[in-house]
């Protein structure tokens, strides 16, 4: 009778912590990223920056002749907020969509990760927090180029 009470204790104490371990909140995401950014501001004048500098960029501005640039504005924060672990959500279209036909090259690509690098320097934006969010933006480079 002992050995049956101590099976039974012992299975109703699986399901209690089964029960638990479920009903726990899942993690929180990690916006270590977003913050080191600035968070939504930083983010904007990120994008803003990096928006006067191509529109400099004599190497690349020619791609965005015909673009709306509040349109590319408002879906570069979203996408940077995404890729940098913030609250948002990307509502644009996929890198591929976007950049089918353009013929962007590799130099083209490059000069662009170069103007995005001046902007986060120029927000004052460590270089390690510049590698991360590069680190996470770099997957997109073969739906980018050559399309």
């Amino acid at each position: 009778m002992l050995k049956a009470f101590s099976r039974t204790l012992g299975g109703c104490c699986v399901v209690v912590l089964t029960a638990c371990a479920a009903s726990a909140p899942p993690p929180l995401p990690d916006d270590s990223l977003y913050q080191a950014l600035g968070g939504q501001p930083g983010i904007n004048r990120v994008v803003e920056g990096l928006l006067y500098r191509i529109a400099d960029d004599e190497r690349i501005v020619h791609h965005f002749a015909d673009t709306d640039i509040l349109r590319l504005q408002e879906k570069l924060q979203e996408q940077l907020c995404v890729e940098a672990g913030g609250p948002c959500e990307y509502t644009g279209d996929s890198m591929a969509e976007v950049h089918a036909g353009f013929a962007i090259t590799e130099a083209d690509f490059n000069a662009l990760v170069e103007d995005l690098i001046e902007a986060m320097t120029a927000e004052g934006i460590s270089v390690r927090a510049q590698n991360r969010l590069l680190q996470r933006l770099a997957p997109m480079r073969g739906d980018i180029i050559y399309r």
